[in-house]
């Protein structure tokens, strides 16, 4: 084969693949400007109920059973199989709840009436914004993770947030535009990401970084008692400028709902000489994740390769 045979043959398969994502794309945002087209939550219900159809057609479907029952072997077929299809309902709600940001978070700090949002932790909220010192919130991807940085402007606290991209670059860019709206500073986990948090809290400011992908070459630790590589920035941010670290979630509720939590810090695990126990750090974030997970478990993404065993699916 030449060399200018492979060049041909490589770049067709490029072209494909952008056709091929260009086309996703393009039905995707149209579903989600029909979406737009519905009040909040009939949209909310109707794309919640087609997903339940959906997804369980889908290979990720597999993989999420073949991770649920890992995680959860005392559990019955029937039981895990009811946790993937909440699961994608609550996917299904989450991309929907784009379209309606600003319908869906009407938290507001001063009113006497709940709204669709409650927030449990304010007394951190404001902690964090009049202490002036750098500090690290660390959340999952359970409920719909994006109001908290919604919720943290509401109270005057810019966090700089870290976050992954989705590999379609077209749905990538629609989605970076609409979190700038509403979200504040946004960084790509993509190589410069760790130094721009670094410098965010070198200025005596916040971060925010999710735990619970798949992080290759990570540090090892246990999930669900099941061996996975996590990422160990965290604690590697922690070892650097010594911050306080706060965990946060959300939490989904009735009724289209949200249930906003910060929890007090974390003690952070050290090593004899008092350095930060980067492994340690990293099972613990894990261990709190988990905790959570158990507690709700179909508003995790258990489609997502956590193990890294989506090769052992058929």
């Amino acid at each position: 084969m030449t060399h200018s045979f492979r060049m041909a043959i490589t770049r067709l398969v490029i072209a494909f693949n952008r056709a091929r994502d260009w086309l996703i794309a393009a039905i995707v945002l149209s579903l989600l400007k029909l979406i737009s087209l519905l009040p909040a939550t009939s949209a909310s219900n109707s794309v919640d109920r087609a997903a339940r159809l959906i997804g369980p057609r889908t290979s990720r479907h597999r993989l999420a059973l073949f991770n649920l029952k890992r995680a959860f072997p005392e559990k019955s077929d029937e039981e895990r199989q009811q946790i993937a299809l909440d699961m994608w309902g609550n996917m299904a709600r989450l991309a929907a709840e784009y379209v309606f940001l600003d319908q869906i978070f009407d938290f507001d700090p001063d009113a006497t009436e709940p709204g669709r949002i409650e927030v449990e932790g304010v007394d951190i909220f404001l902690k964090l914004r009049d202490s002036g010192k750098p500090f690290i919130v660390f959340t999952a991807h359970t409920g719909n993770f994006e109001l908290l940085p919604i919720a943290a402007a509401s109270y005057g606290l810019d966090v700089m947030a870290m976050f992954r991209p989705p590999n379609n670059p077209y749905i990538a860019r629609k989605v970076l535009a609409a979190r700038r709206t509403s979200m504040g500073h946004l960084v790509p986990s993509r190589a410069g990401a760790a130094f721009t948090l670094a410098r965010r809290l070198e200025a005596g400011g916040g971060v925010g970084v999710l735990v619970d992908q798949k992080f290759h070459k990570g540090t090892k630790t246990r999930f669900f008692g099941l061996e996975a590589q996590t990422n160990p920035l965290l604690a590697k941010l922690v070892r650097q400028f010594d911050c306080e670290v706060y965990p946060a979630r959300s939490v989904r509720l009735p009724n289209g709902r949200h249930r906003l939590i910060v929890e007090p810090a974390v003690t952070i695990p050290r090593e004899a000489n008092g350095g930060v126990d980067v492994a340690a750090t990293s099972q613990m974030l894990n261990d709190k994740v988990e905790s959570w997970v158990r507690e709700y478990p179909g508003q995790w993404q258990w489609f997502h390769d956590r193990w890294n065993i989506k090769h052992m699916v058929k």
